[in-house]
């Protein structure tokens, strides 16, 4: 069984300790490529070094909107030429968060910012890795302003009528650990709707670990949670679902035609 865990964070500090020894043991577990997204500069650095490090590993570059603060929109030409690297597949993380970002005046900038790097990801035709969280109709507003861009809307928290719109524009829909937690009900109806060409699985590691895991740090060894939830959704086997999503992946990051 062969794993794309598209979204994991290993540049993060809890992974500090063992960082090259967990990293190192992923191909033996089935998980065969892994996207690493920055969140800043530093972190998108972090994670070029990390894909210049493992094979199997590649990384995107973008400014998330909880690290904003200091930025400026003319930092975008230092992202810009962060994916002009060959194993950067993604500008990302990039996208907009109401819950953190409180102030009118906070929000306006990080929709700048998101606009901004949408428009970067056509210019440089590469896909969006989307963060929306409670902010789904200024996303999806901005997404469609966009429409040569293409992207995936990372631990999706849509609706199913706005995952509907999304998979209407193009977009596919990802999903993380949380879609095993006892309260899941809005990503388990999304994904019912969503056609398995269109659905990607991820960790969010550190972070996210899915039930029995829940509270602990989180690696890519436990993304066949994730498509082991799909899995019973959809009626299918976690073999079949594991290897749909890994061909999504591929597909989604230009890799169909790299091999290790």
């Amino acid at each position: 069984m062969r794993l794309f865990d598209t979204h994991a964070h290993y540049y993060d500090d809890k992974f500090g300790p063992d960082r090259a020894q967990v990293l190192s043991a992923l191909p033996g577990a089935g998980v065969e490529r892994v996207v690493c997204p920055g969140c800043d500069l530093e972190s998108s650095r972090q994670s070029l070094a990390l894909a210049e490090q493992f094979p199997f590993l590649y990384f995107a570059a973008g400014l998330h909107p909880e690290n904003l603060e200091g930025a400026s929109l003319a930092d975008l030409d230092k992202v810009k030429a962060l994916c002009a690297h060959p194993k950067c597949v993604a500008v990302g993380e990039i996208g907009l968060d109401y819950y953190w970002v409180k102030t009118p005046e906070d929000r306006a900038n990080s929709r700048d910012f998101f606009d901004a790097q949408l428009s970067l990801a056509e210019e440089l035709d590469l896909p969006a890795i989307v963060h929306d969280r409670d902010a789904h109709k200024d996303t999806l507003d901005i997404v469609r302003s966009h429409p040569g861009a293409r992207g995936v809307f990372h631990c999706c928290a849509l609706s199913a009528e706005d995952a509907k719109a999304a998979l209407s524009l193009g977009w596919y829909l990802s999903f993380t650990g949380n879609v095993t937690f006892q309260n899941a009900r809005r990503a388990l109806e999304v994904i019912a709707v969503a056609p398995l060409e269109r659905i990607m699985v991820e960790t969010d590691a550190p972070y996210m670990a899915p039930e029995p895991f829940r509270g602990k740090r989180c690696d890519s060894r436990y993304v066949c949670r994730v498509a082991e939830t799909i899995a019973q959704i959809k009626g299918l086997s976690t073999e079949a679902v594991a290897e749909a999503t890994f061909q999504n992946g591929l597909k989604f990051f230009g890799l169909e035609d790299i091999s290790l």
